[in-house]
Order: structure tokens, then sequence, then C-alpha cells
């Protein structure tokens, strides 16, 4: 595209953002206000700011990635990760900016498949930073926080933690079992309704099958 036209495409595109701004009112003289369509952009009344005159209303769009969060106090910036959003019928936004690495310019998510749960990224400015969960648990998309693996709706807990709890025996279910892993005498498995969760015990313990806690060294047998 000639520099011409895309002089001209920005041109039109500011002024079809001017219009709709100005097509909505300043309820108060400082404040911000949903558009009513659109879960990222915001009508923006603050005066001072901008040069904005009383009752003159801003529209003003919030980078890729995050969301207007019309609950935010005055002081607080207002566009913020998607799961602290409520946008309600305001289900429109911009066009994703995506990078070789991020789907949008902002945001957490999730790297790797349903076995391979323990990483994320944090993508800010387009630039994606991967972070690793404490060993054993998932990232979850739905929190934006590392949780347990059964837990996390697109983990396969079985297949990412390497271990499938054992059948119960009929008439004896237990909700919650303990098996001390076969290799490594600190790591146990914990099964929370036949799905498994993964544990350590600290420096210079074991964890004990007789007592299903973690015990010294010398008190269980094949780990000292």
């Amino acid at each position: 595209m000639s520099s011409g036209k895309i002089a001209i495409v920005v041109v039109i595109c500011t002024m079809v953002l001017f219009y709709r701004a100005q097509s909505q009112s300043c309820p108060e003289k400082n404040g911000r206000y949903p558009v009513s369509d659109q879960c990222d952009a915001y009508i923006e009344c603050v005066v001072g700011v901008y040069r904005v005159k009383d009752g003159e209303p801003r529209r003003q769009l919030c980078p890729d990635g995050l969301l207007f969060n019309d609950k935010a106090s005055l002081f607080t910036y207002p566009c913020q990760y998607p799961i602290d959003v409520d946008c309600g019928s305001r289900t429109k936004t911009q066009p994703p900016i995506p990078t070789e690495d991020c789907p949008h310019q902002f945001g957490y998510y999730k790297v790797g498949d349903r076995a391979n749960c323990g990483q994320f990224k944090n993508c800010a400015g387009g630039t994606a930073f991967v972070l690793d969960c404490p060993t054993g648990l998932a990232f979850n998309s739905a929190t934006y926080q590392c949780d347990w693996a059964d837990l996390v709706e697109d983990c396969d807990a079985e297949a990412y933690l390497g271990f499938k709890c054992p059948p119960q025996a009929q008439g004896l279910v237990q909700p919650v079992r303990f098996f001390r892993a076969p290799n490594d005498c600190q790591k146990y498995f914990l099964c929370v309704d036949d799905r498994p969760r993964v544990n350590f015990c600290g420096p210079e313990q074991a964890f004990n099958e007789l007592i299903n806690a973690c015990d010294g060294l010398v008190n269980v047998t094949g780990c000292s």
C-alpha cells in the first residue's frame, strides 16, 4: 500500500473514532465509560488530560489482549487481563496483533500440549517471556495460576505426571490415596478421586507408606 493511501486510511480511522466518541456524552466531568458494543474500547472524560474540555469525551483503545474494566477506579489503569473483566454484552474487540511468539500483544498463554502443561508465557508488548510452574503443577488458563494438574481442563494429568492411579477394590472406594514413586523415595503421589497429584518430602526425608506421610530416611525401608 502506498504512503498516500496509508495516510488516507489513518485519517478516516481517526475521524471514525472521533465521531464515535462525540456520539457519546460524559455523564460526569471525570470518569471512564464503556463503549456499548466493544470490550477493549472506552470513553474517557478527564478534564485537563489531552486538553479535554468539560463534558468532551475522548475514545481510547486498550492495548491488544487487554480489556476495559468499567469497575476500575479512576486512579487505576483501566485496561486489564480478560479474566479480571466482565464484558457483558460488549462482545467486540479490535483485531489481534500477533507476533511470532504471541497471539496478542499482552496476555498469559499456555506453552505445550495436554501432556506438557508446566510452562506458560507472559506476552508483554508482543515479546514472550517463558516461565515454569513449580514441579508437578500445571498452568491454568482460566486463572493464570499454576494449579494441580487434575484441576486444569486442558491438561492430561496422567500423561503429564507419568503416573496412573491404580484401580480401587470394589466396595472400598477411598477419596484420597497415597503412593510412593517407584524410583524416588522423596516423591509421592496423591490420588484424589482417582486422579494423580505429585508432592515431595523435604531434605533427609522419604515418604513412608506405612503412615502415608514423610518420615526420616532411617525409618523408611530401602531409602536410607
